[in-house]
């Protein structure tokens, strides 16, 4: 299923073959999301992000690195997230040396000039103006504030107006000195390739100077008290998440945590979707889901609802919470939710962008690399106990979190249905 090298710099080199498809996914990842920024920089992880896409050595600017992916018919793109970023090229297999010079270029060879800098400050400005404008991703990253408060965790990735318009050439290079070395990385080749072919590629491409990283991001402290953000703004819906502090990555109830949130709103056959969309038409969107970090995670459920009905909604996810707790879930919602999640990711793994994904990020954070085979193992183990002691031990009043954003004036009223 996928096979790992090491090249002498250390770096670690991970091939994830698959028949069937004629695409071939180069992805980098690197250990170097948000969580390891300070106050004075947030957001310079999203931003070198968008840097590394400016050119290099050999493709000088980005209408080099685009032209070249684009004369191909390829993909590129990235992402930054609190515990990661990730680089990506993805083409037709006789083209993965071409994704391999493009990509190694703009990430060892990034030159990161000041006119670009001064050109890109706009850019992002611009993205984040937009996620401002758009509650429906806004209130999940109050959520988090509101669940982590004033520390990495808590802080939105894109970072704010004060670094985005200050952050300067000497930041980038230092940052990337800092977390872009060799035991922070990880190269993953998907699709169809085999790994002398990966090997061999990435020999020639990757000369990644050794190094060991030299940050580390702080303990996370206590999550705050406060129960309820509100942000009242004149929207056509309320938007709302409400959810509980989660189990981590790493812990024992990891897979029986994503089961519960499938089986409370994770696909249209769910309990809330049934309940509180199709039975009261209660909201235009809604769904249950985790998000998963290395000592901690999140459960929450997010609705878009009529402003008139936001105290009805509200009161409808907390009584399915309440539900679950009280009467468990049955044998044919687990088994349900077993394959729906396995077949989830057996279709994604047809795609060599996700498969690389898949192999990559396990590589970069966990202790353990789990191939489809022990991955759906650790699925089947779980059982309706542990989801029904899991559910009980999150949904608790006090346990309990709300955002919202909308007409809605009131935060103690809304704090008064919890």
């Amino acid at each position: 299923m996928y096979s790992l090298t090491r090249l002498p710099s250390g770096l670690p080199v991970i091939t994830a073959p698959t028949d069937g498809t004629a695409a071939v996914t180069v992805l980098v990842f690197a250990g170097a999301g948000s969580r390891y920024e300070t106050q004075k920089e947030r957001g310079i992880s999203h931003f070198l992000e968008h840097m590394f896409f400016k050119g290099g050595k050999k493709f000088r600017t980005a209408a080099d690195v685009s032209t070249a992916i684009d004369s191909v018919g390829g993909d590129f793109n990235a992402f930054t997230g609190k515990e990661y970023a990730g680089y990506y090229v993805k083409v037709a297999v006789q083209h993965a040396e071409l994704a391999c010079d493009v990509l190694s270029d703009m990430l060892i060879h990034a030159q990161f000039p000041q006119h670009e800098i001064e050109k890109e400050r706009g850019v992002i400005m611009e993205e984040y103006r937009m996620y401002q404008d758009t509650p429906m991703y806004q209130a999940g990253w109050d959520f988090e504030t509101l669940l982590y408060g004033d520390q990495p965790l808590g802080w939105d990735t894109i970072g704010t107006e004060e670094v985005i318009m200050s952050v300067q050439h000497e930041d980038f290079i230092r940052h990337r000195e800092e977390l872009y070395t060799p035991d922070n990385l990880v190269l993953t080749f998907a699709g169809n390739i085999d790994e002398a072919r990966a090997v061999t590629l990435a020999n020639q491409y990757f000369h990644v100077a050794k190094g060991k990283k030299s940050r580390q991001w702080p303990t996370l402290q206590p999550m705050p008290q406060k129960r309820v953000t509100l942000t009242s703004k004149q929207t056509e819906q309320a938007h709302l998440v409400l959810g509980v502090e989660g189990v981590s990555s790493l812990h024992e109830d990891h897979f029986a945590q994503k089961l519960l949130s499938i089986i409370l709103g994770g696909s249209m056959s769910s309990r809330m979707f049934l309940n509180i969309r199709e039975k009261k038409g209660l909201c235009y969107y809604i769904s249950t889901s985790t998000d998963n970090y290395l000592d901690t995670g999140i459960l929450s459920t997010r609705a878009g609802v009529d402003q008139s009905r936001l105290h009805e909604a509200i009161t409808s996810i907390k009584t399915e919470y309440e539900s679950i707790t009280r009467e468990g879930i049955t044998d044919a919602e687990l088994r349900k939710a077993k394959d729906f999640l396995k077949g989830k990711i057996t279709l994604s793994m047809e795609d060599s962008e996700e498969r690389a994904h898949f192999f990559g990020k396990q590589q970069l954070l966990y202790p353990l690399v789990r191939d489809l085979i022990a991955y759906f193992d650790e699925i089947e183990k779980v059982t309706k106990e542990q989801v029904n002691a899991l559910a009980r031990s999150l949904f608790t009043r006090e346990r309990l979190r709300l955002v919202v954003i909308g007409k809605e004036q009131s935060e103690a009223s809304l704090e008064a249905l919890l």
